[in-house]
């Protein structure tokens, strides 16, 4: 129901734009999260989206560089990544926040994308 897409292999201090549409249903009223997950490591949360769109968070890993927005006419939720680091390499994911007080909470999350690689090259 979630499909992300625009990851790919970028240099660093490059830039890319993530997109998660949904389908079959929507989102609308629902907070929206990307997470990220590099090889081998844990799913950590990357930034959220309140659903009007009036309140964003970010890890502070990614603060100043990435931005999150979304159009719910479309059903979309986009990541916009600038300045991007090697360490930014992973498998990113939307998800929609169903429960809870914090959006960095994982655990508050359903609905998981598939993912979409993104590599960044030093």
């Amino acid at each position: 129901q979630l499909v992300e897409s625009g990851g790919g292999l970028v240099q660093a201090g490059g830039s890319l734009r993530l997109s998660c549409v949904a389908s079959g249903r929507t989102f609308s009223t629902y907070a929206m999260g990307w997470f990220r997950q590099p090889p081998g490591k844990e799913r950590d949360y990357v930034a959220a989206i309140s659903w009007s769109g009036n309140t964003t968070e970010y890890a502070d890993s990614v603060k100043g560089r990435f931005t999150i927005s979304r159009d719910n006419a479309k059903n979309t939720v986009y990541l916009q990544m600038n300045n991007l680091k090697p360490e930014d390499t992973a498998v990113y994911y939307c998800a929609v926040f169903v429960t809870g007080r914090y959006y960095s909470d994982r655990r508050g999350y359903d609905y998981w994308g598939q993912g979409t690689q993104v590599t960044v090259s030093s």
